[in-house]
């Protein structure tokens, strides 16, 4: 018998590597790719060919692991399997954070204990066999189903060479992805390789609350981090009527953005999830009775198929919106104080610009070397890794030194960003989603459906552009961190023209204290289908290719 040939080994598998706390930006998650290797090198494939397993250095201090597996030495047709070994923090587990890792332990408390679960977790429990722990299924699972596949292909199970690449950061930047990127074209042109599918194993996301739909996906949604930076008008306390808080502005932007359906996009049937805030606040540095001027919010906004232009001009034109609002709202509101108070101030304007429009303000009105020298100041002494607050300081140091402009709406892009890329209409694809989806129906009683976007976001995203690079001009001349802080590998990813595909286990409640897995559905049925899903790439190559 093999290291990982069985149900109860892979699940064992699984627990070791969920014992590694590896929290983005941990020890833990520097250290993690070091015990992939150690556990891949005990096959005897790789004591032949040890310059087939490798870590590649993101730069950071932290690593890719690739793992190739060629059928034969001038077999070129190769599927990757990727993954991600970071997860999110505990703070989420209270007082059961030593226990967040340690997956039997965990669960057997839970069984005990169950009175402390929600009651659609505590149906699962006694219901089903279900794992709970941080990163059971996002997604250290898919790793270990990957790794137990890598030794399939050691056997010569499959018709091709298997690729396991596993990547840090997913969950922050994506860092790891942004290298593996390089790595991949690398690894094409050394060992002459054929890539014919992307396989994730992200965990099926559900697309609303109580979603029990179980998914199949050909695809990965995009994403976008808007910034709005508004700049009002200073004035002390007891003067309000002199001045505009920005507080007050950021609260009528996020009034327009946050749910609203307006600014998601549909195809072919399916909805982006609706914006929402993520980070909100003054820029006051300390308490003073001066009115907050300066205030900043960020929105999570997914994308299917707009271009970035489409995305500015539809943000572009909420913030006027906005802005007439403030408008108006402020002058009723100085009404009301008429009687009492001289409101000379009260008709006010707000502008709206984006940050490249304000940028280019800035070149003409103060010149190249004081723009450059007020976006240097906005970083000094300050660790950049952050980027979101990074972004912030820059745009905030801008617009101070423009504040003529004031009172003003900026728009900006603060990292990341995540492409929007399916492969529903790829000539391999359809037939894998058949295959899979019939098999998993008539075999196992599992009825899967086809969903062109994993909702979830995943590193899937920077596999080949779904548009030309030269699209992408309206972010970066919006992103004040591009590229001195923050790039896409654009030259790379455009080389990566591979079908992508996520297959992955059935979970519940990602990034929440009651994490857990289907372990019957993970270790049996899903494990077939991967199997099945890369001999049915396989058959498909060799039939396109004349071989069948």
């Amino acid at each position: 018998m093999g290291l990982w040939d069985s149900k109860e080994q892979r699940l064992q598998l699984l627990c070791e590597l969920v014992e590694i706390p590896s929290v983005t930006g941990s020890q833990a998650e520097y250290d993690f790719p070091y015990q992939v290797v150690e556990r891949l090198n005990k096959l005897q494939y790789f004591q032949e060919f040890p310059s087939h397993l490798q870590l590649h250095p993101t730069g950071d201090g932290r690593h890719v692991v690739t793992a190739l597996v060629k059928r034969t030495q001038d077999a070129a047709d190769t599927v990757v399997l990727l993954s991600h070994y970071d997860v999110v923090d505990v703070q989420d587990y209270g007082s059961l954070r030593e226990q967040a890792f340690r997956p039997n332990e965990l669960t057997a408390l839970l069984h005990r204990d169950s009175n402390i679960l929600p009651e659609d977790a505590l149906s699962d429990v006694r219901n089903g066999n279900w794992l709970f722990g941080r990163g059971t299924m996002d997604m250290k699972c898919g790793l270990a189903l990957h790794m137990s596949i890598l030794e399939q292909a050691c056997n010569q199970m499959f018709d091709g060479n298997i690729l396991l690449v596993t990547v840090p950061d997913e969950e922050v930047n994506s860092a790891g992805m942004h290298s593996a990127v390089s790595v991949l074209t690398e690894l094409a042109r050394t060992h002459n390789l054929n890539y014919q599918l992307m396989l994730n194993s992200e965990p099926v996301f559900p697309r609303y609350p109580g979603d029990r739909t179980n998914y199949v996906y050909t695809g990965s949604i995009g994403k976008v981090l808007p910034g709005f930076l508004c700049y009002g008008q200073e004035a002390h306390v007891g003067e309000p009527w002199s001045g505009l808080n920005g507080n007050y502005m950021v609260s009528m932007l996020t009034n327009e953005l946050e749910l609203s359906r307006d600014l998601c996009e549909e195809v072919d049937g399916e909805l982006t999830p609706p914006p929402t805030n993520l980070i909100q606040k003054g820029l006051k540095d300390d308490y003073s009775a001066q009115i907050p001027h300066r205030a900043v919010t960020l929105f999570n906004m997914f994308v299917y198929k707009r271009q970035m232009q489409d995305v500015v001009n539809v943000l572009v034109k909420t913030a006027q919106h906005a802005a007439s609002k403030i408008e108006a709202a402020h002058k009723a509101k100085a009404r009301a104080f008429s009687e009492f108070y001289h409101t000379n101030n009260a008709n006010i304007s707000v502008s709206v610009m984006t940050y490249a429009e304000l940028h280019d303000y800035a070149v003409s009105t103060y010149g190249e070397q004081i723009v450059r020298e007020t976006l240097e100041q906005a970083l000094r002494n300050y660790d950049t890794r952050d980027h979101r607050d990074a972004a912030v300081r820059q745009v905030n140091q801008l617009a101070t030194l423009c504040r003529e402009r004031a009172p003003m709406i900026v728009l900006f892009f603060a990292p990341p960003y995540y492409p929007a890329v399916s492969s529903a209409s790829h000539r391999l694809v359809p037939s894998v989603v058949e295959t899979i989806t019939h098999k998993a129906k008539r075999q196992f009683g599992i009825t899967l459906q086809h969903q062109k976007y994993f909702g979830g976001i995943s590193d899937l995203s920077f596999v080949g552009l779904e548009h030309p690079a030269e699209t992408l001009v309206s972010y970066i001349d919006n992103n004040p961190l591009w590229p001195e802080s923050y790039s896409l590998p654009l030259e790379a990813m455009a080389q990566l023209t591979v079908p992508v595909f996520n297959l992955g286990p059935i979970g519940r409640d990602a990034h929440k204290w009651t994490e857990r897995l289907d372990v019957d559905y993970a270790f049996t049925t899903l494990y077939e289908l991967l199997e099945l899903c890369i001999r049915t790439i396989f058959a498909q190559v060799a039939i396109s290719n004349g071989d069948a």
